[in-house]
């Protein structure tokens, strides 16, 4: 068969090694005569899948000890809400830089739980960048929240902010493993798995371990970091084919060579198409400003309606898939996530070249 010419924001594309590999231990692993989704996760063979999740994430992302790498449920709407109720302590705010959808529902569950601040905001901009040199923090604040790269306006930070005053919180749900970072600079960084690191299900956490003191006792059990960390994500049962294809992805990204490898092929990526839309002397309209282009989500438009219906018409007959903008926004997307083969995003690029001389 021939793999789709997949561009969706999420569920995204996986690389086929990996589902190969999966495919090939779909119904015997390692020869226990069982799938992995049928092992129990107590056994021996589970556990080592964890743990082998865990020590990649932690050797690819150069995460020190001082940090506990979790997995949860719940993807990172989930922790829209845990953020606050584990670090919001009482008489402090929360601090928000809205940057997008995903950065105002953040806030608005925080604004469920206790005080709030807005940092910072490009809403007035359509947010079409990212206020990084705008920044206020209040004087009580818990933490400062940012959304690393944004999948709807295809924004995302080139460089994080610095504020040693207070703890910085990332949802990094689309761009982890994406590039290198500096884990240290960060306080608490969680991501939804189904952009680069694996299948929809599992939600990765890493925070420093000095932070789980504020989790306060009377909170939920399911909902207190400390329930996790406590029992190494395995107080009950966790997504287990989930983290198996996440240790399966990281598996792949070890073998390409880690983050330098993988950030040179996203940044070539991004090129391919950005250069499209900027030699096209405006027949396509980039939504972000240069400065704080996403290389994860290509977000653009047509200069006029009509145009850009026959646009996204002839790209589902030539077999792209997933170009649509988000609902909110409208326009097109291309999500070029690490696992997106160079060669697709080579054809999207003479299409959209193609469809340019035509129209």
């Amino acid at each position: 068969m021939n793999r789709a010419l997949n561009f969706n924001a999420g569920p995204a594309v996986l690389p086929d090694a990996v589902l190969a590999e999966a495919e090939k231990n779909w119904l015997n692993f390692h020869q226990t005569g069982m799938a992995v989704m049928e092992l129990s996760h107590r056994s021996k063979e589970y556990e080592t899948i964890h743990e082998q999740a865990i020590l990649l994430l932690r050797e690819l992302l150069s995460i020190p000890d001082t940090y506990e790498v979790l997995f949860l449920q719940g993807g990172a709407s989930l922790q829209f809400s845990m953020v606050p109720m584990n670090l919001l302590t009482e008489g402090k705010a929360g601090n928000y830089v809205l940057t997008g959808v995903w950065a105002e529902k953040a806030l608005k569950e925080a604004e469920k739980v206790g005080k709030t601040f807005i940092s910072a905001s490009s809403k007035n901009q359509r947010y079409k960048t990212i206020p990084a040199k705008n920044i206020e923090t209040s004087e009580d604040a818990a933490y400062l929240h940012i959304t690393s790269n944004n999948t709807i306006y295809g924004t995302q930070w080139q460089k994080f902010p610095s504020n040693e005053r207070i703890p910085l919180v990332a949802d990094m749900s689309s761009d982890l493993l994406s590039r290198k970072v500096n884990i240290e600079n960060f306080d608490l960084i969680y991501a939804g798995a189904q952009k680069n690191l694996g299948p929809s299900g599992v939600t990765v956490v890493i925070m420093k371990k000095e932070l789980l003191s504020r989790s306060r006792s009377h909170l939920p059990t399911m909902l207190n970091y400390n329930t996790y960390a406590d029992h190494n994500s395995l107080y009950n049962t966790p997504p287990t084919l989930a983290i198996y294809l996440l240790k399966l992805v990281l598996e792949w990204a070890k073998g390409l060579g880690g983050l330098p490898v993988i950030e040179k092929r996203n940044e070539e990526k991004a090129k391919i198409l950005y250069d499209v839309i900027d030699c096209s002397e405006g027949f396509f309209l980039g939504h972000a400003e240069k400065e704080s282009r996403s290389k994860m989500n290509i977000a653009f438009n047509l200069h006029n309606e009509e145009s850009a219906k026959s646009f996204l018409h002839q790209a589902k007959e030539e077999g792209f898939i997933g170009l649509n903008g988000h609902r909110s926004v409208g326009g097109f997307r291309a999500s070029i996530y690490n696992a997106m083969p160079v060669e697709h995003v080579i054809q999207l690029a003479g299409f959209m070249k193609k469809f340019r001389e035509y129209n």
